[in-house]
């Protein structure tokens, strides 16, 4: 990569945000600066496309996203989805059927819709906007695999993240992709070939920007691919240690603004 990226790809949770939640002023500046000089900024994210507008309210104008681990890349200016590329029925019930022969009690969760709507087992707990409308128990196993989901969630109550995710990755070999972003044992499940890192390619590709000359910054797991993917892979400091373990760079954590730190450096502000 040479001094200055063209593109820069920033995940949300634990990364730009801080711990509370809130996107500090000088994060939020510093990502209007790249904006008006039209260097693209481009969110890269679990969430579903329902999460993002608690982030864009912060911001001076929405960012596009590549959202649910790189299943749906979405323009918020027209509230569009881009692309999506999910799991098939057929395929959600063979991942099912082998989850649920290798670990008792597992429960599962789909995000349907392109994200905008998520069904639960009535079993499966919720963590998040469970008053939400777009968030209900379905009625029969049968209605959870009915629609194509961007991403199957899913829980055997209280695991270690890592532990959890080797066994169910082990499983699903050759079927799907599993993998983590959070600290309480759930496993975020993708159709094959789908990663923060494919999302991100297709749509660098849609503007010819190479992959040399982006640079990313995560902190979990699921940021693994797309910080392998770039130019130039950036953790924050409060990161997991599979993403310092890949990262070209580590900068400032989350809550002392370690992205927007770096971004001033590398374009000149002061």
């Amino acid at each position: 990569m040479g001094d200055t990226p063209r593109l820069v790809a920033t995940d949300i949770d634990g990364t730009l945000i801080r711990d509370d939640h809130t996107l500090s002023p000088r994060t939020a500046a510093m990502l209007a600066r790249l904006t008006a000089r039209d260097t693209p900024v481009v969110l890269v994210t679990g969430r579903p496309v329902r999460w993002l507008q608690m982030v864009y309210d912060q911001l001076d104008a929405p960012l596009p996203a590549v959202c649910a681990n790189g299943a749906v890349v979405y323009d918020p200016v027209r509230d569009e989805v881009l692309r999506a590329d999910p799991l098939a029925p057929q395929h959600l019930a063979e991942v099912a059927e082998r989850l649920r022969a290798e670990v008792p009690g597992i429960r599962f969760a789909v995000e349907i819709m392109d994200s905008r709507e998520m069904r639960h087992e009535t079993e499966y707990p919720l963590r998040w906007d469970a008053d939400s409308n777009a968030i209900r128990p379905i009625e029969t196993p049968e209605e959870l695999l009915s629609l194509p989901a961007v991403k199957l969630l899913a829980r055997a109550g209280e695991q270690d993240p890592d532990a959890f995710v080797a066994v169910v990755a082990a499983a699903l070999v050759g079927l799907a992709e599993a993998t983590h972003s959070s600290s309480s044992g759930l496993v975020e499940i993708s159709a094959t070939g789908v990663t923060k890192a494919a999302g991100l390619d297709w749509y660098c590709d849609r503007l010819g920007v190479a992959a040399a000359d982006v640079v990313a910054f995560g902190d979990m797991p699921n940021d693994v691919p797309m910080l392998s993917w770039a130019g130039r892979g950036v953790a924050v400091a409060n990161a997991h240690p599979a993403v310092l373990a890949v990262a070209d760079e580590v900068t400032g954590t989350n809550s002392e603004d370690g992205v927007a730190a770096y971004l001033e450096k590398v374009f000149g502000v002061e």
